[in-house]
């Protein structure tokens, strides 16, 4: 599941390689904008838990869970709780990807760091709870998640110069013409 699911947000290695950090993958972005990184914590419907960060600063967090029912473009406002970190009444939209379902959630720029230091993530709808996670190895994955972001915003790799006798593509050139 976390495999199929890195394929459609991860990159080809383009100068960053997914790398794993605890229960963390740490992956580009396919869009080159950015990175995610991501943990499937191992419970009813396996939560899944994916934490963007784009090369502007900007931030998003996803959860999805294969028993939810909450609809793709669904809106809806949850009251986050990080153990440092209150959040509440913050905007959510509903999604879906490899049979499951959820939400995803922008903050602002000091939220990655206050991510990272914490040890707990809980999230209600209201008085109901929606999900509580640890969040154990956070702060190395979001050092590596940096790191990510930095190799995605240097761009390629710089090119070898090339040799101007070698024709950019030399069959494209006309056929050599047949002596008669």
């Amino acid at each position: 599941m976390i495999a199929s699911l890195l394929m459609i947000l991860a990159a080809p290695a383009q100068g960053y390689a997914t790398r794993d950090v605890g229960e963390w993958k740490i992956a580009a972005a396919r869009d080159g904008d950015g990175c995610f990184m991501t943990r499937v914590y191992p419970r009813e419907g396996d939560t899944t838990l994916l934490f963007g960060l784009s090369a502007d600063g900007s931030n998003r967090l996803t959860l999805l869970n294969a028993n939810w029912s909450i609809k793709p473009q669904d809106r809806l406002t949850l009251d986050y709780r990080l153990s440092n970190r209150r959040l509440p009444k913050q905007a959510a939209i509903g999604l879906a990807s490899n049979d499951k379902r959820g939400f995803v959630s922008a903050f602002d720029a000091k939220f990655p760091a206050q991510f990272a230091a914490a040890s707990r993530l809980e999230i209600f709808r209201g008085e109901m709870p929606v999900e509580r996670l640890t969040l154990e190895g956070t702060g190395a994955a979001i050092a590596e998640l940096k790191r990510c972001v930095a190799a995605s915003k240097a761009g390629p790799a710089v090119r070898q110069a090339t040799d101007d006798t070698i024709p950019r593509d030399p069959f494209a050139e006309s056929k050599p013409k047949r002596k008669k």
